[in-house]
């Protein structure tokens, strides 16, 4: 059985994580860049858990500036098993009122700046995202909300857009009529990346505000928004700690394989392997490519001549 480690990652808000022990800053070096910030690496309960602020403290980084196959990676080298998003968003419906907290279970891409993959041209992989949450992550997180006595909606699915401005009413109208539960501009490629890393992933999406769509709500303002932000992030904190001491020590395969996604997934035969590439892979991929062949094959010389063009 493999150790559980219980990666949080905090959203605009949530810049530290009180409760932690033993706590320490850990500076992971990564290939993919610079990560947002040091890991704040710890244990509650004797769970250890690694946080990571993913705007950096001060929110000194846009949704759309930071680097989240870095973040991915040195929370991968942490060791983290499961990986919880603390992220704010808004809302898309009348029911879901500022200060909600939904266990989305959907993700739509609408990013257009980002990169999305840690593979590509010399090693390519398809993982699916057809179920992009851990079933088993999201079960923990609505037993630790109940708990705490705090509500939550069970799910829901969060459209992810660019950024760093907001919707316009067009746009908020499109995503409500498309039956979308909340917007947010960093949880994607975050997902993505962190199932290409075999991590078991789950957002608590904390409502700061209804989009623009709502007659009452037509322009949002940062101010409206951390007026919210505060009693969310204090809910939140009791949440991961709760979840922490609820835990399982040991990590618990995930249902549809999450931790399992490379399994599958790496169409690239070994011999045609970019060796640079894989080097960058160890820690996302190094399970299922370290003592695989990645040397390009070699040109043969052909008996026959060149073939004709078709």
């Amino acid at each position: 059985m493999t150790r559980s480690v219980l990666g949080v990652i905090g959203g605009s808000g949530i810049y530290e994580l009180p409760g932690l022990e033993k706590v320490r800053s850990k500076k992971i070096a990564s290939p993919w860049g610079e990560p947002s910030a040091a890991l704040r690496v710890g244990e509650i309960a004797g769970l250890p858990v690694v946080f990571l602020p993913r705007h950096d403290a001060g929110h000194r980084l846009s949704p759309s500036d930071i680097n989240y196959r870095a973040n991915i990676d040195v929370l991968k080298r942490a060791g983290v098993t499961d990986l919880v998003s603390l992220s704010a968003c808004g809302s898309l419906r009348e029911e879901l009122a500022p200060g909600t907290f939904v266990l989305v279970d959907q993700f739509v891409d609408r990013t257009h700046r980002r990169e999305s993959s840690f593979f590509g041209k010399g090693c390519v992989a398809h993982v699916s995202m057809a179920h992009p949450v851990s079933p088993r992550l999201r079960i923990h997180l609505a037993q630790a909300a109940l708990a705490e006595g705090i509500n939550v909606v069970r799910d829901g699915t969060y459209v992810c857009m660019e950024g760093p401005q907001f919707s316009s009413y067009a746009e908020s109208m499109t995503y409500r009529a498309l039956g979308y539960t909340v917007i947010g501009m960093t949880n994607l490629p975050e997902a993505k990346l962190a199932r290409e890393a075999e991590i078991c992933y789950a957002t608590l999406a904390m409502v700061t505000d209804f989009d623009c769509w709502h007659p009452d709500h037509d322009a949002v303002t940062v101010q409206d928004i951390v007026a919210v932000l505060g009693a969310n992030a204090e809910k939140a904190k009791r949440l991961v700690a709760r979840l922490a001491r609820d835990f399982p020590r040991e990590h618990e395969p995930c249902p549809i394989g999450s931790d399992r996604a490379l399994d599958t997934a790496i169409i690239t035969a070994p011999r045609a392997r970019d060796a640079k590439l894989i080097r960058k892979l160890d820690a996302v991929a190094g399970r299922v490519l370290i003592g695989k062949k990645t040397a390009a094959p070699r040109a043969r010389a052909s008996k026959r001549g060149p073939r004709p063009r078709r």
